[in-house]
């Protein structure tokens, strides 16, 4: 059986040596605040993390909300979701914006020149304003029987990403707005039959997002993988938690 995880890599390695800009993503940012050990593992060292399978059905609903979008950004009209929760924007229309949804080629990207960083990562979606304000979106997909929100402390990954995509955006030039939204699908369980279709509630929910700590990280990210001496690894970190267990049972 082939597997997902390959051990060491040695490619997309942080080289201290290098001129060349280090592609650094939304995501290993986030890793990095999370778990500077882990970080230094992967980005420096080539040891990532042993990856989850990926979300078919949330992808799936990625999709299909990308379509549905486009059909109004073609039109240029309001989506009825933007209606019903008296929002005051119209899909965003850039001949850039499939290369910013693409988070494995390309994505939206700035060169952060103090640390030659190539901060990258996928938009889901771009709404503008009245205003000419860019309102950068994220899709979420879940099934749960409670009212889907933001507020969870696991979710604060989800804040970030919001935080980082609106900062790339402003350092590409944009005028974005700190309000972000999340379109938050909830698949309904209730029902007595399946019958090959999976109904979701929707859910719109803003976020005001701040930007203040983004660049902070990335100069610590540097100053991290610079540092030949490996960081400590985060308390609350389960990956870290589960390889000090098993060396203290071995």
């Amino acid at each position: 059986m082939s597997s997902y995880y390959n051990g060491q890599r040695k490619y997309n390695l942080f080289n201290p040596q290098s001129k060349e800009p280090f592609k650094l993503s939304r995501t290993k940012i986030d890793l990095f605040l999370k778990c500077p050990f882990c970080f230094y593992l992967d980005c420096r060292l080539g040891v990532s993390q042993p990856p989850g399978y990926p979300f078919s059905l949330n992808s799936a609903v990625d999709r299909l909300l990308k379509k549905e979008f486009d059909y109004y950004r073609e039109k240029q009209t309001p989506h009825p979701l933007m209606q019903k929760n008296k929002i005051k924007a119209v899909p965003f229309f850039h001949e850039k914006l499939s290369e910013w949804q693409d988070s494995l080629r390309s994505g939206i990207q700035y060169l952060h020149p103090l640390t030659n960083f190539l901060i990258r990562g996928g938009v889901d979606d771009i709404w503008i304003n009245s205003d000419q304000e860019l309102l950068i979106v994220d899709y979420k997909a879940t099934a749960k029987n409670s009212q889907v929100d933001i507020d969870q402390d696991w979710q604060i990954s989800y804040n970030r990403q919001m935080e980082i995509y609106q900062w790339l955006f402003r350092q590409n030039g944009f005028k974005v707005n700190e309000t972000g939204y999340f379109v938050y699908c909830n698949g309904i369980t209730d029902k007595d039959f399946f019958n090959q279709k999976l109904e979701f509630d929707i859910s719109v929910i803003p976020y005001k997002g701040s930007d203040d700590w983004v660049e902070k990280t990335i100069i610590k990210a540097k100053e991290c993988l610079m540092s030949n001496n490996v960081p400590e690894a985060s308390p609350e970190c389960d990956f870290c938690l589960y390889r000090k267990s098993v060396n203290k049972v071995i």
